[in-house]
């Protein structure tokens, strides 16, 4: 429904990106070679803000001679503390801020840029730095020689862009997605972890027999579900997933839009319709057969709103679906109502085709901004459009939250993500009016008082804030691929 009078009021921060531009100069730090120019420029953006925290990402050019390995250091000024970072390693004493290079990214050649990100929280203010350093070079736009009669003993070799992620089998999606700068801002699963350091609560299953409830956890460190213990809990009787876990550090954990649960008209899914094997071990999928829904209000605890950019993946099946409105993952409207065009973004997979004109019977992957499903950038039907028939999908959306949206699919046990679409957002669709919520299983206005109509099936997926690149979505491709769905 349209909600135009309706007006609520939303506490939100909007980052202000402090970009700033500051050379080296002077100095030659420990990490270059005697008589190296030095130089650098460094880039720091507050990528989002919620309360109490807020994301940033920094980006060093080394404008000098290349380096083998590299230390930034910086100072907070109003008692920002650092609580997650990603592509660093990073330690903070006091004000005092050391990022460090990892495996993957210590070598920058000259003219070469090498990324990082992080989460903070803040209170009061949070300014930008005023200063950086390189290797103990203050970086401020200039590149300096000292007087040296004697060369660099070697020229370091130089690394793929530091932009590319790491090898997937090493890591998790999450753990991808974070090294391109997107970092992981809800992950959910019911079979494995997502982050390769992940080793807690992936869901919860509640059983008929006397109500009590069991959550089930990964076998160890980046594992699979502990799958064993779901059939132990739930011997003789039945069980219901009543919450999928958040893997990141923010609580955006969903629970099922039911009596008992969030509050709703639905059922939360049965715990075992259906296992697979994922990294050769034993999971369970969370298997909707229609009448279940699981929601979260995300909006204050990192989920994109407004026209922030984000992305977004899930595995799911391309043999459990159905025309029924409609099976989503992604950000969703804080009412649980149609709140109007641009209010969602999110992955629809189905067979529903939402506008007509479409070619052949799916099931597609498409995108629900609210008010329609969208194969491509208008109500016309987008002849690149592919059905995705196999037994486990690959599906992504990113959407830049004012001109740019792409969605991809894939065979989730093989090959690579095939672009369906990656242009214009549709007219009356810019910018985004995303409100933050998450939703899975349903649409957005669904299920307060409203029974789901849609089927499917959920095997992992996560929202990133932020515009994933090709080469971070082809990765966490890759990854799917080596997990082994079976």
């Amino acid at each position: 429904m349209r909600l135009t009078d309706h007006a609520r009021r939303r506490w939100a921060l909007t980052a202000s990106a402090a970009a700033l531009t500051l050379t080296a100069a002077g100095l030659t730090g420990t990490q270059f070679a005697s008589a190296a120019a030095a130089g650098c420029s460094v880039s720091y953006s507050v990528s989002s803000s919620w309360s109490g925290g807020f994301g940033a990402n920094v980006t060093v050019t080394n404008l000098g001679d290349p380096v083998n390995t590299w230390r930034l250091t910086w100072n907070f000024t109003a008692g920002q503390t650092v609580t997650q970072y990603w592509n660093t390693a990073l330690t903070q004493t006091g004000a005092a801020v050391t990022a460090a290079n990892v495996s993957y990214n210590g070598a920058i050649p000259t003219g070469g840029s090498t990324n990082f990100g992080f989460n903070g929280s803040w209170t009061g203010s949070n300014p930008a730095p005023t200063s950086f350093a390189l290797n103990g070079v203050t970086c401020t736009g200039g590149v300096s020689t000292p007087p040296s009669s004697t060369p660099p003993t070697s020229t370091p070799p130089t690394t793929p862009p530091p932009t590319t992620p790491p090898p997937p089998g090493s890591t998790g999606p999450c753990d991808i997605y974070a090294a391109g700068g997107t970092p992981c801002v809800a992950a959910h699963s019911t079979t494995r972890a997502l982050f390769s350091a992940y080793n807690g609560r992936l869901y919860q299953v509640r059983r008929s027999s006397d109500n009590t409830t069991r959550d089930i956890t990964t076998l160890g460190a980046g594992g699979a579900a502990n799958a064993a213990a779901q059939d132990s809990f739930c011997a003789n009787t039945t069980c219901v997933i009543t919450w999928i876990y958040d893997q990141t550090t923010r609580g955006n954990n969903l629970g099922y839009q039911g009596s008992g649960g969030i509050g709703g008209a639905v059922q939360p899914a049965v715990a075992n319709r259906e296992s697979v094997t994922v990294g050769g071990a034993k999971a369970y999928s969370l298997f909707i057969p229609g009448n279940s829904s699981y929601w979260r209000d995300g909006h204050l605890t990192g989920i994109p709103t407004g026209s922030a950019p984000e992305g977004m993946y899930m595995v799911t099946s391309g043999t459990h679906v159905n025309s029924g409105c409609c099976f989503d993952y992604g950000n969703s409207e804080t009412t649980r109502r149609a709140d109007g065009a641009g209010a969602m973004d999110a992955i629809n997979f189905s067979t529903s085709c939402w506008f007509g004109g479409c070619s052949g019977s799916g099931p597609w992957v498409q995108a629900d901004l609210e008010w329609g499903l969208y194969p491509g950038g208008s109500q016309s039907w987008n002849p690149n459009q592919r059905a995705f028939t196999s037994k486990f999908v690959t599906a992504t959306l990113k959407n830049n939250g004012t001109s740019r949206f792409a969605i991809k699919g894939s065979n989730a046990q093989s090959g690579n993500l095939y672009t369906l679409y990656d242009g214009s957002l549709p007219p009356g669709y810019s910018p985004m009016k995303k409100q933050g919520a998450i939703i899975l299983g349903s649409g957005g206005d669904c299920c307060i008082d409203n029974r789901n109509q849609s089927v499917g099936t959920f095997y992992e997926g996560a929202m990133v804030a932020g515009y994933p690149s090709d080469a971070t979505e082809n990765a966490v491709q890759a990854n799917v691929v080596a997990a082994g769905y079976r």
